[in-house]
This record gives C-alpha cells, sequence and structure tokens, in this order.
C-alpha cells in the first residue's frame, strides 16, 4: 500500500492538534513507517480508512498511533548533577522553610514519565534525604500521555540497563532481584506515586493541577513547538505553590518561552522558581 506525502503531513497535523507534538519533517521515515504498522494492524485497505479511523475513533487507533511514535528512553537517576542539585540544595533550603511553618506536606509532579524511572528516582532521593522522612506526607503525581508505558510504569520491574547509573548501595536497598537481568522496585516507593494518563496540552485538565512543590519535565518540551512549549511552561506555573520549582532537560529553557520565573544557578544547576 502506498503512503503519500500528503496522507504523511495529514496524520502528522492531526498528532499535533490532539497532543502538540510536532514530529519534524525529517523523520518522515519514521513516521510512515508507525503509521504502515498501524494500518496493517487494524487491517485497513487504504490509507484513507485509516485516516478516517484516526479522525473519528480517537479513543483506540489514535492512541495507539501516538504510542508508536512516542519515545520513552527512560532510566534511574538520569541526568545526576541535576538531581544531585534538586537534592543538596533545593530540596533542602525548601524543606528547611516548611518544617519553619509546619508545613509537612510535598507534592511532586513528574509530568511525562514513561516507565515510571523518574518517580521512583524521586521517592529514593527523598528516603534519603530527609532525615525526619517519616513526618512528611508526601504525594508525586505521575504522569504520560502513553498507557503502554504507564502499565510498565506501575509494574515496576525493570532490567540492568535501566538501573545502570543506580549507586550500587541504593540497589541493594530499594529494589529486590528477579533474575535474568530483572530487578523491581520495593512495595514502600510505591506507596506515595500516583500514575496517570494525561495530555499536557489538555487545558481541562491542566487546570485542575494546582498545588505542587517540584514539577519534573524533563526532556519533553523539546517534542513540541514555540507556542506549545509556552503553553505547557504556563500551565506549570499555575501549577506551581508559590516559591516552588520547575526543573526541564539539560538542553530545555523557559526563557524563551516565559519570563514569569526567577531563574536561579546553585551549584551549576538551573533552577527555575515561582
Amino acid at each position: 500500500m502506498k503512503i503519500e506525502q500528503k496522507d504523511i503531513d495529514k496524520i502528522r497535523g492531526l498528532i499535533k492538534k490532539e497532543t502538540g507534538i510536532d514530529i519534524d519533517p525529517r523523520k518522515d521515515y519514521f513516521l510512515k513507517a508507525r503509521i504502515e504498522k498501524r494500518i496493517l494492524a487494524t487491517g485497513c485497505d487504504s490509507v484513507r480508512a485509516y485516516i478516517h479511523i484516526l479522525m473519528f475513533e480517537k479513543d483506540v487507533e489514535f492512541q495507539e498511533l501516538v504510542e508508536e511514535v512516542t519515545i520513552n528512553e527512560t532510566y534511574f537517576f538520569r541526568d545526576f548533577p541535576q538531581l544531585q542539585g534538586f537534592a543538596e540544595l533545593a530540596l533542602e533550603d525548601y524543606c528547611k522553610a516548611k518544617r519553619a511553618k509546619n508545613d509537612y506536606n510535598l507534592k511532586l509532579w513528574s509530568a511525562a514519565c514513561s516507565t515510571g524511572a523518574e518517580p521512583y528516582t524521586l521517592m529514593i532521593i527523598l528516603s534519603e534525604m530527609l532525615d525526619d522522612f517519616d513526618q512528611w506526607s508526601i504525594e508525586i503525581v505521575a504522569s504520560d500521555i502513553d498507557r503502554k508505558v504507564l502499565r510498565k510504569a506501575r509494574m515496576g520491574t525493570y532490567n540492568n540497563r535501566a538501573l545502570k547509573d543506580v549507586p550500587p548501595s541504593y540497589k541493594e536497598i530499594y529494589f529486590s532481584e528477579l533474575g535474568e537481568n530483572r530487578w523491581k522496585v520495593i512495595p514502600s516507593l510505591k506507596r506515595n506515586i500516583v500514575f496517570e494518563e494525561l495530555n499536557l496540552v489538555d487545558r481541562r485538565i491542566m487546570r485542575k493541577k494546582r498545588g505542587f512543590d517540584f514539577i519534573f519535565c524533563r526532556n519533553v518540551l523539546i517534542y513540541f513547538d514555540e507556542k506549545t512549549v509556552k503553553q505547557i511552561v504556563g500551565n506549570f506555573y499555575d501549577s506551581l505553590k508559590p516559591d516552588g520549582y520547575l526543573f526541564l532537560g539539560s538542553s530545555e529553557s523557559v526563557t524563551r518561552a516565559s519570563s514569569a520565573y526567577r531563574i536561579e544557578r546553585k551549584g551549576g544547576t538551573i533552577f527555575y522558581k515561582k
């Protein structure tokens, strides 16, 4: 079955409209291969028939295609220097201020959490860094648009590659070895994490996300155009508590997208504060 350029452009436009994900035309070979795979899976006899399904059966097939084109590479303690800055600088100062107000509530958001390595990493950091950990009421919201990776995240089972940057002492404490290159996070790491499906460009849902102390959205904004980045970054600002922090990927910045954040540099780490 021949897929013409106009078909690829049409489907790219649908994906961008519904999710904000802006697939670079230079990756048309990648998108075309995923489209061909889904046409075969649905049994459509033409590209036109498949596009009709995408437009009118979004809850099923559209979601399947989105999951095919999203990249979900993740591993524990990714970008360790930034996490170190969060743990030793931002978290310490922030929690000191909260203790002074007798406020022992912490709410974090791992946006685009993929298979769960990031939210579990955050739980490990909190467990290790808060000497009075048991006094805190902690909630981590871990969201992603991809239902398949969320199912994996809830299972909490990983291979050696995902754990390659986990310090040996942490690996011994927070993971159970299943054998055959498989590890599982201990139950206590799951206790404070809520996994949920979420589209970052869904304005209705984003308006409900409020009261966060820390938001992590790393290596995600690079997949959106400038207008969508401004929308997402603005929504994150509204979601944060005063003095709350937003963490982005090392190649990402809010500078062009928003002037509302205060930018601080500590120990080689860039912090975006409300």
